[in-house]
């Protein structure tokens, strides 16, 4: 009696790639060569210096004084309470500007794309806040929302303090934020919307599927690559802010971000050491946002580009 003998898995052989492609990819490399080379001979140097400078106890006051101490002003910095003070109220503001943003922007790409009449004044008119630069935009909301000189206190009839505690502080600062960085996220959405056939929306609009399900089911996944990449972008854009925070707060009641004390550090106080240190560790946050992105989405630059 003949025994069955257990099934061979089949050898996973790796999909060749047409000469189409590779073609393709190598003309990518020799497009994007010069501004890398650039990018590297800019950015490599200041980020090798500090994580060298990181590792001495170095004061610009005292430049004969400087010793080499290894990784003691990292230890200093991840056992302060300031540091993940800080590092907290960088996330929170982070999660709830890029969230809102997301909604936002979306609503504003559907709009952009379904509008008929006037639809280039539109995407013109979007876009203004994003033309406006941080600094101006920051002046601006901080004497919008000023206590005595501020028009927001008499349009509502209040007398708010709105920098005099820290939730209507960040409340203002996120809201400044978004109002900024928003056309943005509409702006990368709207193209990841166009990547979206018009004929799969058509059809199950005539199979019956209600707009909640043609947007879960046809919209989004379609347009992921986009969402993606304009989350990207901005988590690690908003990760690191510091000009709105910087001017409406300077980092009082409770405000600071990494950001602002890594300036604090190097230039108020002169710690050359320890505010090589924060910077190092705020660049390798970001690079962890990135990493922690494509890990966990999982992004396809295929699908990125529409191919």
């Amino acid at each position: 009696m003949a025994t069955l003998a257990p099934a061979q898995p089949l050898a996973q052989t790796r999909p060749q790639l047409s000469s189409r492609i590779k073609s393709e990819r190598r003309l990518g490399w020799l497009l994007s060569a010069p501004a890398v080379i650039a990018l590297l001979a800019v950015t490599a140097y200041p980020i090798i210096n500090a994580a060298y400078l990181s590792l001495f106890n170095y004061r610009l006051t005292s430049p004969g004084e400087r010793s080499f101490i290894w990784f003691k002003n990292y230890q200093v910095i991840l056992t302060d309470r300031l540091w993940w003070g800080d590092f907290g109220t960088t996330v929170l503001i982070t999660v709830v500007t890029v969230t809102a943003e997301l909604v936002l922007g979306f609503a504003l790409a559907m709009m952009m794309k379904k509008a008929i009449v006037g639809r280039n004044f539109l995407r013109t008119a979007i876009l203004v806040p994003y033309a406006v630069i941080t600094v101006v935009s920051a002046y601006a909301w901080k004497y919008a929302f000023a206590s005595d000189s501020g028009f927001i206190n008499p349009l509502f009839g209040t007398a708010q303090d709105w920098f005099g505690a820290r939730g209507s502080a960040l409340f203002v600062i996120c809201l400044s934020e978004i109002w900024k960085t928003t056309p943005f996220m509409a702006l990368v959405l709207l193209a990841g919307l166009a990547q979206v056939p018009d004929e799969l929306d058509q059809a199950a609009m005539v199979d019956g599927a209600t707009l909640w399900q043609r947007l879960r089911r046809v919209t989004l996944p379609n347009m992921e690559g986009a969402i993606v990449v304009a989350l990207l972008f901005r988590a690690i854009d908003g990760f690191r802010i510091f000009d709105n925070v910087f001017i409406m707060t300077a980092g009082a009641q409770g405000t600071e971000t990494v950001s602002i004390l890594a300036y604090r550090q190097t230039i108020s106080r002169a710690q050359i050491g320890l505010g090589s240190a924060l910077s190092v560790l705020l660049f390798a946050s970001v690079a962890l946002i990135c990493f922690g992105f494509i890990k966990l989405f999982r992004i396809d630059p295929a699908r990125v580009r529409g191919g």
